[in-house]
């Protein structure tokens, strides 16, 4: 869904009837790509409580609702302010339904299938829907009346109706059952998931058993989720949300929202100015970007996640300094500039959007879980979702304008900006392939301490929800 809601902007930005229709300059079409996480930050305040005492399905439900009407006036959009109000609601629908989904995933996914599941499906599937975008909007993107971009506009709907569609026939997450007392039903769905609906299978068994431990867990005193004021009192938990909540601020400032949502203008400073070219251009990135991301989420595990991010920033810093050199050259030259200065500037284009997607795309969901621990993990999540929002509609919003103004120049700021990002990585950052709770925590404390805490840490690092332990080792 939000991969597609990305490339369709990103198409629609390309398109010289829907920049006609609402007669755009660089700050409107700012305004109605950025909009939507403007509903995308109050997504978070709202999802958690209706998660917790609705369930997960009918969070589902309801984001996809909103989600729909949100397509549904967009699609009828007469007006910047119209189209500015669905996006909205749009965003606001999206996260909610998002977030619903993530959390479902993780806690019916089987442990061997959950890292794939959760991260793989959920944030590398992201190009998926982009890739369907890119390739309607190259379709529509020939006609000439309205519906070249009110057509892909609502194509977007069908998406969240099967999601709705779908919804009756899947079960509720176990371990929402099993919060809410429901055990027959928790350990029905867990055999559902787990072990082909057979209720006596020893995985199901055990699954249900650390479930239940789970939940114990999470009553006991050490079980206790911090309040943001809490953690912001207390030294390693702030180190904690600071370090989990730097994820999303580093992968907008990281350069990628240029491609992702205005990739028609910065092909127009590489020299690329054919709007079929650009349209083509587009689907082409999103097939290479889901390869990237895929192959990013297989390698995770045997890089490590601090390494994989100081990497991939180092390419990215080399990247935005080799397109914004090629782009001046053009710049300069636009009528004499060889064929082989506009190649090498699309080509880096496509190499950091590699670069980025194998190392980001995996990351937002993979590491922010793992440096925050339970305590810190609910609230922690939602507030770094919304310093997310925050920075991605600041940085949608601006970048259409500095491209128009300052053009190549943009380029070497934003890698200006990665170059401050690796520092901080490296500085900054815990690594946390291969490490349990109680060393991730020597990390941020400076020292191990082996007290009762860290023996009620024990259960957490079992917990199904958060850390995917294949219960299928214990079972033989």
């Amino acid at each position: 869904m939000g991969g597609y809601d990305g490339s369709i902007l990103n198409g629609l930005n390309i398109l010289p009837i829907y920049n006609d229709y609402f007669n755009l300059n660089a700050p409107t079409r700012g305004l109605n790509t950025a909009s939507v996480f403007i509903g995308g930050f109050f997504g978070p305040l709202v999802s958690g409580p209706i998660c917790d005492r609705l369930g997960r399905r009918p969070a589902i439900f309801w984001g996809g609702a909103f989600t729909i009407v949100g397509i549904v006036l967009q699609t009828a959009a007469q007006n910047i302010p119209m189209f500015v109000i669905a996006r909205i609601v749009l965003g606001f629908g999206s996260i909610l339904s998002g977030i619903a989904s993530g959390v479902y995933l993780s806690e019916t996914f089987a442990g061997r299938w959950r890292a794939w599941g959760v991260v793989g499906l959920l944030n590398d599937f992201y190009y998926v829907g982009a890739l369907i975008a890119a390739g309607i909007t190259l379709g529509t993107g020939q006609w000439h009346s309205t519906w070249a971009w009110r057509c892909p506009s609502l194509i977007q709907a069908i998406f969240s109706l099967l999601c709705i569609l779908i919804l009756p026939f899947i079960p509720e997450s176990p371990y929402w059952l099993v919060a809410e007392g429901h055990l027959e039903a928790a350990r029905i769905a867990i055999a559902q998931t787990n072990s082909n609906g057979e209720v006596t299978d020893p995985v199901t068994s055990t699954v249900y058993k650390e479930s239940l431990d789970a939940l114990s867990f999470q009553k006991s005193e050490h079980g206790k989720t911090m309040t943001l004021l809490q953690i912001a009192r207390d030294k390693t938990a702030r180190k904690r949300l600071l370090i989990g909540m730097s994820v999303g601020p580093f992968g907008c400032i990281a350069g990628n929202i240029i491609a992702a949502y205005y990739l028609g203008a910065e092909l127009d400073t590489a020299g690329v100015t054919d709007r079929n070219d650009k349209l083509k251009a587009n689907v082409v990135l999103n097939v290479w970007c889901l390869f990237c991301a895929l192959a990013g989420t297989h390698v995770a595990a045997k890089w490590g996640r601090k390494s994989m991010a100081i990497l991939s920033e180092i390419l990215l810093v080399i990247c935005l300094f080799i397109i914004g050199g090629l782009s001046k050259v053009y710049a300069d030259n636009p009528n004499g500039a060889s064929k082989s200065v506009v190649y090498g500037d699309v080509a880096a284009m496509f190499l950091f959007q590699g670069f980025y997607s194998m190392a980001w795309t995996p990351l937002m969901y993979l590491y922010p879980p793992e440096v925050m621990n339970y305590a810190v993990g609910a609230n922690g999540l939602v507030f770094s979702q919304l310093v997310l929002h925050c920075f991605a509609v600041a940085f949608v919003f601006v970048m259409p304008i500095a491209l128009e103004n300052i053009g190549w120049k943009m380029y070497m700021i934003n890698g200006s900006w990665d170059i401050v990002i690796v520092v901080l990585i490296a500085i900054c950052w815990v690594e946390t392939k291969g490490k349990t709770v109680e060393e991730i925590d020597a990390r941020l404390k400076g020292k191990k301490h082996r007290s009762d805490e860290d023996s009620c840490q024990g259960l957490e690092e079992e917990e199904p929800d958060r850390y995917g332990r294949d219960v299928e080792e214990k079972t033989g």
